[in-house]
Order: C-alpha cells, then structure tokens, then sequence
C-alpha cells in the first residue's frame, strides 16, 4: 500500500513503552503522547475521541487506522488491536497492522517511511508478545 492511497490515518502504538497516538489529517501531522499509566481500554478511546474531536477528524471509509502488533506488551497490544477493530466494525475504517522493528521512531518521517515501503499489513490479527 503506497504513502498516496492513505491520506488520513490515526497510528496507535500501545506496546508498554513510550507509547503514543500519531494522526495525519489534511496534510496535517500531530503526535500525541498517552500517559505513563497502565492503559485501560476506557483511557485509549478517551484519548482517540479527544484527539478525534479536536481535529475534527470524519471517521468513514477513506480514513486508516494503523495499529503496532508487537513485539510488546500483551494488554497493551490486545487493547489496540481492540479499540482498532472497533473502529473498523462501526465506523467502517481501513484497518492495517505495523510490526514495531519496522518503525525506527514514532515520527512523521519514520511513519511516511514506514507506509512508503509497504511494510503495514492487511491481515491484521498477528500479535507478537513479549513474555
């Protein structure tokens, strides 16, 4: 999937480390960090509707969720993963999943590298835990 089929997209990477929100909207880019606490489902989708709501941001068929299968935390992924399916059920969102290695750091140009070289996937329920 090339860079310039998704123009508008929310990144979620909940791994247990430095996690982070990242969303592109109208050429616009704007990186969110969550707290340090534990993240509890209820805490994600508060953020996601906040971030959401700022930026006025339509949910539909032309808009990409991007979610960080691992390696990481097992909470945090299974509520991403969660919260992403969600989205793609209800709101009927392009869903893809990253691989963390992939990402060298939670920054505009790693994330447009990231999209450039094809290295989301479509299949996305492949988790990798860290135990």
């Amino acid at each position: 999937m090339k860079d310039n089929k998704i123009k508008n997209f929310l990144i979620i990477s909940c791994i247990g480390q430095d996690d982070k929100l990242g969303l592109r909207i109208n050429k616009e880019f704007f990186i969110y960090s969550l707290p340090k606490k534990k993240h509890h489902s209820e805490q994600l989708v508060g953020e996601i509707l906040k971030l959401i709501k700022k930026h006025n941001v339509n949910l539909d068929k032309k808009f990409t969720v991007i979610v960080n299968q691992g390696p990481g935390s097992f909470s945090g992924i299974r509520i991403s993963l969660a919260v992403a399916k969600g989205l793609e059920i209800t709101k009927k969102v392009n869903l893809f999943g990253f691989n963390n290695q992939d990402l060298d750091a939670f920054d505009k140009k790693n994330i447009e590298k990231l999209l450039n070289k094809n290295l989301i996937e479509k299949k996305l329920i492949k988790p990798i835990y860290l135990s």
